[in-house]
């Protein structure tokens, strides 16, 4: 036998792996009650911290009022810098879970969520509520960033059309949410009890976290394999998925490789800058359905909330009809091409349906309420402008995650 081949040999001795493709340890294999109850526990926290983002602006007139600020400019800031820290957030969380993690990553975020928002509602001046919303909104940017890679690590590329719909109704439905309840809790016990709500709703889902979402990321869970392992057996085993790098650098690629992927990934570029305009219509709608309706049609300050019950019953009935014809459309394309391989770019198709509801959608919304017509037909737009974005999202999002796992 040569060197080549002993070393060969030696290497496999020293490395831990699962036992097969059935291994009841692969995430995968789970049964399906405990990964949807997962995905179900995933989508609650990521529904609360989109919540997050919009449930505190029907209440900021008081809070400028409370803390003797006539800034308009800090008026906006101290709602739009939770944005800022959802989008800072991911930079290093998302590549702390390629290192060490999904569920670590999880539990310290979800934790530190929860002091953030109650530091929020114990703020004594306008700078400690900034400083306290960007972090809440950074930490409660990692069930958003790691969302569609614990969908990934859960199920097979069929399955995870409906999977990723589920739980894209909590970033999307969040922000619809927020102003309708933000609006009644603050004409009825104040500002600060929109965080005193945020806190104990995210710390009860915290705890569920321990519970119901067990590690799911494959390197980590045959780390921990080895580790025990070599407590009891051979010290030199190793997870054969382990990176032969120093963690500090595997830090450094993961935290660089995203930015290289958008830069030089023609995909990856395209449908970054595509989403990027459809969340900005989205956010567009956010800032104006208060502002139409009230100014066009004379909603009270405490209802006018309700008008974005039709984006989120558009989102509703989106993710129920687009997340399966995801899931079709993956399945019909790769029973027609290249002998039934499964691609993620064969979910893009899917995306089509909401690049022709949205602007539909948005016609409808700005042309009806200029001509100050009914008040149901702006708000029936905003519903096909609802399930466009899903359409939109549940593509755009299962097609990136099958991407970078790939």
């Amino acid at each position: 036998m040569s060197d080549r081949e002993k070393a060969s040999g030696a290497e496999d001795v020293d490395s831990v792996d699962f036992n097969g493709l059935d291994d009841p340890a692969r995430a995968q294999n789970w049964n399906p009650f405990k990964k949807w109850m997962m995905i179900a526990v995933l989508a609650l926290m990521t529904f609360i911290s989109t919540l997050a983002s919009t449930m505190f602006a029907p209440s900021v007139p008081s809070v400028m009022m409370e803390f003797r600020s006539k800034s308009s400019t800090l008026a906006t800031f101290v709602v739009s810098v939770y944005v800022l820290g959802n989008a800072a957030g991911p930079l290093i969380l998302a590549p702390l879970s390629e290192v060490y993690g999904r569920a670590p990553v999880y539990h310290a975020t979800n934790f530190i969520y929860v002091v953030c928002t109650a530091a929020c509602a114990l703020s004594v001046d306008l700078p400690m509520l900034i400083v306290f919303r960007f972090l809440a909104g950074a930490m409660g940017s990692a069930v958003l960033s790691l969302g569609g890679g614990t969908i990934t690590d859960l199920f097979v590329a069929e399955e995870r059309g409906r999977a990723m719909a589920v739980w894209s109704l909590g970033p999307l439905l969040g922000p619809v949410v927020g102003p309708v309840a933000g609006g009644f809790i603050a004409d009825a016990k104040g500002w600060r009890w929109i965080f005193w709500i945020l806190t104990i709703a995210s710390g009860v889902v915290t705890i569920a976290y321990y519970f119901f979402v067990p590690e799911s990321y494959s390197p980590a869970i045959l780390e921990k394999k080895a580790s025990h392992l070599r407590k009891t057996e051979n010290p030199n085993l190793r997870s054969k998925l382990a990176s032969p790098l120093p963690p500090g650098l595997t830090l450094y690629r993961a935290v660089i490789r995203p930015s290289q992927m958008l830069l030089f990934s023609p995909i990856v570029t395209l449908l970054s800058v595509f989403i990027a305009v459809v969340y900005g219509q989205l956010y567009l709608l956010y800032t104006t359905i208060t502002f139409v309706f009230e100014a066009q049609y004379h909603f009270a300050h405490r209802v006018t909330g309700l008008a974005f019950l039709g984006l989120g019953v558009g989102m509703l009935l989106g993710a129920g009809v687009f997340g399966a014809v995801s899931d079709r459309t993956l399945k019909s394309k790769a029973r027609v091409n290249e002998g039934g391989e499964l691609k993620p770019e064969y979910r893009l198709p899917v995306m089509v349906y909401g690049a022709i509801l949205i602007p539909i959608g948005l016609f409808i919304y700005g042309w009806t309420a200029e001509k100050k017509s009914m008040w149901i037909i702006p708000i029936i737009g905003t519903g096909f402008v609802g399930a466009g974005m899903m359409a939109t999202f549940v593509s755009s999002r299962s097609n990136s995650s099958s991407f970078d796992r790939a």
